[in-house]
């Protein structure tokens, strides 16, 4: 049987609560996650907390939909604009496009990349409750 954790979207209102409840829920507190995705797929894929490499296991995500509203584009924009503030110069104008389309409620937001990212790593299996 694999392993199950249950994040829980009444806990955290932000993506910083978020990843404090990722960090304490499927690192059991042995690791601090920040919030950069390309760690967080690497933590998915294992060797970080409770979870080996390459072993399977399961994620359930309770009041997704309140996260999905939490982590939507207010949310987004903050950390595009923290994205801005830290890319490199090529990146600039892609990250401003990006931050223009959220503020118009168009493409992805924080949820969506999170979502994206679990569901592209084939250890993980994803419920959305």
């Amino acid at each position: 049987m694999n392993k199950v954790f249950i994040i829980d979207g009444d806990k955290f209102s932000n993506f910083k609560g978020f990843c404090k409840d990722f960090s304490d829920i499927v690192l059991s507190g042995k690791y601090d996650w920040h919030g950069s995705l390309d760690a967080f797929n690497d933590i998915l894929f294992g060797g970080f907390g409770d979870i080996e490499d390459e072993e399977q296991y399961t994620i359930i995500w309770r009041n997704s939909a309140k996260s999905k509203i939490d982590l939507g584009y207010s949310e987004t924009i903050a950390k595009l604009n923290e994205k801005l503030n830290n890319c490199h110069q090529s990146n600039v104008e892609e990250v401003i496009q990006e931050i223009k389309d959220a503020k118009m409620n168009k493409g992805p937001t924080i949820f969506d990349w999170i979502e994206e990212t679990i569901l592209d790593n084939e250890n993980v299996t994803l419920i959305l409750e």
